[in-house]
């Protein structure tokens, strides 16, 4: 497989495959030391972004694929979404700025990036045990 990224907006990118993930410290601007998020912050505050179709969750969906956060404190998220074709993409990116960027102090990133992937294909064996349990709850038979 190889990597093919083009350019859709000056945020957003289409990559057939996703990064890996790393980490590393964030220096302040102003002094002092600004802890850098960490993946599993990026992860938890994901779920507060919702897939506007089925009403659940983008990461018990199984669409984020993978997450980086740079030393500058900005976020690249590998995302998909359940279909090529979906005209939602500028919901999700709002949702995720409001996730990811809007809070006390600035939010929990400087700023992100959406790197929308398509291999691996996205399939409901994707979908977390929580994010079954939604479906149901919504009346899917999943």
């Amino acid at each position: 497989m190889t990597d093919k990224t083009v350019e859709e907006t000056a945020e957003v990118a289409v990559t057939e495959a996703p990064v890996a993930v790393t980490e590393a410290p964030v220096a302040a601007a102003e002094g002092g030391t600004v802890s850098k998020a960490s993946i599993a912050d990026i992860e938890e505050a994901m779920k507060d972004v919702v897939d506007p179709e089925l009403g659940i969750n983008v990461v018990d969906l199984g669409l984020v694929y993978d997450a980086h956060v740079d030393d500058d404190n900005v976020a690249t998220l590998d995302m998909t979404l359940t279909s090529a074709a979906c005209p939602l993409t500028d919901v999700i990116e709002d949702q995720t700025r409001q996730a990811l960027t809007v809070g006390p102090g600035g939010g929990l990133v400087k700023d992100f990036r959406i790197n929308w992937v398509w291999l691996p294909p996205w399939g409901p064996d994707k979908i977390t045990d929580d994010g079954r349990e939604q479906l149901r709850a919504l009346g899917f038979n999943v």
